[in-house]
């Protein structure tokens, strides 16, 4: 296949290591090592040598996977490969519904194994009366401060779950819901889905 040429080994410069940034990401989005190289018109066996730092790939390669995998080719090159930072002051923003209410990313956006958001609900706030389901398998709440109310209408199940501060629930997503924050105080909320919601019904940032 074409723009498969590369350097293999050491070439005596200190280059930064790519490689497991790469395959992190391919992983995050659950795709096969086949299916992303078919994608990006590479063979697999040299996608998995870029990933093992065994080979440099062309710009125009490194492009292409970039862009397969939905990632910017900068973000390769920032300061830690074990991860991504997100500093507690440059949260993302997103816009996911509901009233007095704010949200923020905390997962990458391009993460698909699991996805986590935190919600900081202005008193009498929430997602709204109307029931909601998401097509996630498991839900994960934490009450950071303040307290909350979860409603269930739907699917032979009626309850109202009550958390304060330091509270946890665990619930199926979908299953009709609703939120709310209960009493006088803001509360801040983390909440975890997993598998990540998929690309039709996800936050959009703002």
């Amino acid at each position: 296949m074409a723009n498969e040429l590369a350097t293999e080994g050491p070439s005596g410069v200190d280059a930064p290591r790519i490689g497991p940034r790469l395959k992190a990401a391919r992983l995050a989005q659950r795709l096969t090592l086949d299916e992303l190289a078919a994608g990006c018109g590479i063979t697999k066996g040299y996608l998995s040598k870029i990933e093992r730092d065994h080979a440099s790939a062309s710009v125009a390669t490194l492009v292409r996977i970039c862009a397969a995998l939905n990632i910017p080719v900068g973000s390769l090159f920032e300061s830690s490969a074990a991860g991504e930072v997100v500093r507690a002051d440059n949260y993302p923003p997103i816009s996911f519904g509901g009233e007095r209410m704010a949200e923020f990313l905390l997962t990458p956006f391009g993460e698909r194994r699991i996805q986590s958001l935190l919600s900081r609900i202005e008193p009498g706030g929430g997602s709204g009366s109307e029931t909601y389901e998401l097509p996630v398998d498991v839900a994960f709440v934490f009450v950071v401060s303040g307290r909350i109310g979860i409603s269930f209408n739907g699917a032979g199940t009626a309850e109202d779950v009550s958390l304060g501060t330091g509270d946890a629930f665990t619930f199926s997503p979908q299953l009709p819901h609703s939120f709310r924050a209960l009493g006088d105080e803001t509360a801040t909320v983390l909440w975890i889905l997993a598998p990540a919601l998929p690309d039709d019904v996800r936050p959009t940032s703002r």
